[in-house]
């Protein structure tokens, strides 16, 4: 990778409001990245979780309990301290489509009935972050600078 590739990873163009979009965001995705990998916040930890996941026809459930747990929780650390933003809104965005369709799609749009609603959300902002990248506030821009 050269640093034009580099340079082109980490730019951005927008300003300050995409922090208010990324520390809620990256604090969503951490803590349900944390139920998964680690059982916190009532989770059930990557055993548990890829029982269930297998139970769904996500297999080997194990494995994609580790990919989605890396995903939220890794992903949601980079918005947070907003590097790497646009490949991890990217793979954010694949978890988020893989959970509407494998879990939520068929219970409508409402979040009472388990529904996708939430889902859809978090699907929207990752998407908005991978085209708009970090933002001002955040060391992706920092990077982008010092590879101009």
């Amino acid at each position: 990778m050269n640093i034009k590739s580099i340079k082109n990873l980490v730019s951005t163009n927008a300003g300050f409001s995409t922090l208010a979009l990324r520390l809620p965001i990256a604090i969503i995705f951490i803590a349900h990245g944390a139920q998964k990998l680690f059982g916190l916040f009532g989770g059930y930890g990557l055993e548990g979780t890829g029982q269930w996941m297998e139970s769904i026809g996500l297999a080997p459930g194990y494995a994609m309990a580790l990919l989605a747990g890396s995903a939220e929780f890794f992903g949601g650390l980079a918005l947070l301290i907003g590097l790497l933003v646009r490949p991890a809104a990217l793979m954010l965005s694949i978890t988020m489509v893989v959970a509407i369709f494998s879990v939520h799609f068929a219970n409508g749009l409402f979040m009472t009935d388990n529904g996708y609603e939430f889902g859809l959300a978090l699907l929207a902002a990752s998407v908005s972050l991978m085209f708009s990248g970090a933002g001002k506030l955040s060391l992706d821009n920092l990077l982008a600078k010092r590879f101009a």
